[in-house]
């Protein structure tokens, strides 16, 4: 049994602490500051809750990371001298994944990027690994779990650049979907437009079920566009298309993991006032 730390459980920590509880591993959780939300899902995830940061940190063999892109460092700091394994496994650019190392001089720090849903429900997301130490110990906590592992090598960055890579696509092809049909629906030609979709397998353009679900997570996935938005700056490619897509997720920030919102509302909000 490994003694595995989830500093902030949110909706993808806590799925993926319940696989590691069921694979006979105790998880534990830091409840202070954290909602009465945070506490139900540690709870139905079965997390041991350590009220005290030092003593959180001095049992956890193996710290896992997943936490909104914008505080990942922040995260880091809160752990200046954890000589565990440190998992980094948020939406974050390969650099700020090696900045959040140098945060992290006595850890063994692992680059990580989760792809997929949580694993609720049958859902089997991958946890993607890379950098030259222990990849294979990580990977083993999860064996026989719902979450897939694959090392993709030993250079800190890899792993952070995949996740990013494919939330590129991923989320901006949902956010241009629900333009899309935004423009169709203020036409009057919706549902010819998804007729039209219809012959094309696979397209987001018929999934306009998924848009209320893009609006209510749009204040996390902003800031994943963003992140990618950089990464790509770096590279010399054009970043001006993901950057338009975290300003259109923007309009969706009051609706905040809102589950009730109808179609028609979520794409009122991404109207302008007096549009």
């Amino acid at each position: 049994m490994t003694t595995i730390g989830l500093l902030h459980p949110g909706a993808m920590g806590a799925a993926v602490g319940s696989q590691l509880v069921r694979a006979g591993h105790r998880v534990l959780w830091y409840p202070v500051g954290r909602s009465k939300a945070t506490a139900d899902r540690a709870a139905a995830a079965g997390l041991t809750a350590v009220g005290d940061l030092a003593e959180f940190m001095g049992e956890a063999d193996v710290v896992l990371s997943i936490c909104p892109p914008a505080v990942a460092e922040d995260l880091a700091r809160t752990a200046p001298g954890y000589a565990g394994t440190w998992v980094e496994a948020n939406a974050i650019t390969p650099e700020r994944t090696r900045r959040i190392a140098d945060l992290l001089p006595a850890s063994t720090v692992i680059d990580a990027g989760i792809v997929g849903s949580p694993p609720l429900g049958g859902k089997q997301p991958t946890l993607y690994l890379s950098g030259p130490y222990r990849t294979g110990v990580v990977a083993g906590l999860f064996a026989g779990t719902d979450v897939h592992t694959h090392v993709l090598g030993e250079r800190i960055g890899q792993a952070s650049a995949l996740k990013l890579s494919y939330s590129a696509y991923q989320k901006a092809s949902r956010v241009l979907a629900a333009v899309s049909y935004g423009l169709a629906l203020d036409q009057g030609v919706d549902q010819e437009l998804l007729t039209v979709a219809g012959r094309r397998p696979g397209s987001y353009l018929t999934e306009t079920g998924y848009i209320p679900k893009t609006a209510a997570r749009a204040w996390r996935w902003g800031p994943e566009l963003t992140e990618a938005a950089d990464m790509l700056q770096e590279a010399g490619l054009p970043d001006d298309m993901l950057r338009a897509a975290a300003a259109i997720l923007d309009r969706w920030a009051v609706a905040k993991d809102d589950r009730g919102l109808t179609v028609d509302q979520a794409v009122d909000l991404l109207k302008k006032p007096g549009d």
